[in-house]
């Protein structure tokens, strides 16, 4: 009998659509309009005695096309994770992981001119901004669908490239990253990551990641990013489902208040899991 594999894996991908259309003589209100949300997600871990090896992929994207109006991005995230772990005890390891989370698609903030037209200003781009992560320190595993890393020593890389381009939008220093350069690398900060996964019933489930960061070096309470990405999805049968999604944001050097983004989809879901990680 061959042994059981070392490696979990397990995979999710949703495609929800969204249109609306409405005759010329409509007297509500309103424009004809089409969106797409998809949402891919990879893990794969490996655990063996002590050691563990943790690596995921998330990736989101959305777009709302409205008539007289056009394509217009609404949602945009990547996330790659690597962690590897050590146990010490049954729910605490020690742990180093690199993480990079960005967006691939251009962001423009719109208004409206003097004379009523339409303006459309760049605000982000393909990996910029970006943030590279490096943390160590301890993770503390409450349950199999709910950890948190606890990072005394961790150091963040952000990445704009060309920041001039959004000088109009963001003023003179874009994501914290100065003019005359690419990157903006913070050696010594903390950082904490909580992730929740589970499982209300056999049809539903709620899914969170909580991300703080501080920078030792400027620490004060406002200049403490936070971000949680946060869903909830609900199955009408294997192949579709009902998605409600969202995203707070509040990082000192993008904005002064907190940013907040937020979305209801019908649509397609596709799961597949080894026998391994199968409940």
């Amino acid at each position: 009998m061959r042994p059981p594999s070392p490696w979990k894996t397990a995979f999710k991908a949703t495609f929800n659509l969204n249109e609306s259309a409405l005759s010329s003589n409509w007297r509500g209100g309103g424009v004809n309009s089409i969106g797409l949300n998809a949402q891919v997600n990879q893990k794969a871990n490996f655990h063996r005695g002590r050691n563990s090896w943790d690596n995921e992929a998330d990736f989101l994207y959305a777009f709302v096309a409205n008539k007289d109006q056009g394509y217009r991005k609404s949602l945009d995230r990547l996330f790659l994770d690597t962690k590897y772990g050590c146990n010490i005890s049954t729910q605490w390891n020690m742990f180093a992981s690199l993480n990079l989370l960005t967006q691939f698609a251009p962001g423009y903030k719109y208004s409206t001119d003097a004379n009523g037209q339409q303006r459309a200003q760049r605000i982000s781009s393909a990996f910029a901004p970006a943030y590279i992560t490096a943390a160590y320190g301890m993770e503390y595993v409450a349950k199999k669908w709910f950890k948190i890393r606890l990072s005394p020593l961790a150091s963040r890389l952000t990445i704009v490239g060309r920041p001039e381009r959004f000088v109009g939008v963001l003023g003179e220093k874009p994501y914290g990253v100065n003019l005359d350069h690419s990157t903006h690398f913070e050696v010594l900060a903390g950082q904490v990551l909580a992730e929740l996964d589970k499982g209300l019933s056999s049809n539903m489930n709620v899914k969170a990641r909580y991300l703080l960061f501080a920078d030792y070096e400027k620490l004060a309470l406002r200049r403490v990013d936070h971000r949680l990405d946060a869903s909830f999805t609900a199955k009408v049968n294997r192949y579709i489902n009902v998605a409600l999604t969202g995203i707070l944001l509040y990082d000192y050097d993008q904005d002064r208040a907190v940013q907040y983004s937020q979305g209801l989809s019908l649509g397609l879901i596709y799961t597949r899991q080894n026998p391994q990680e199968k409940k």
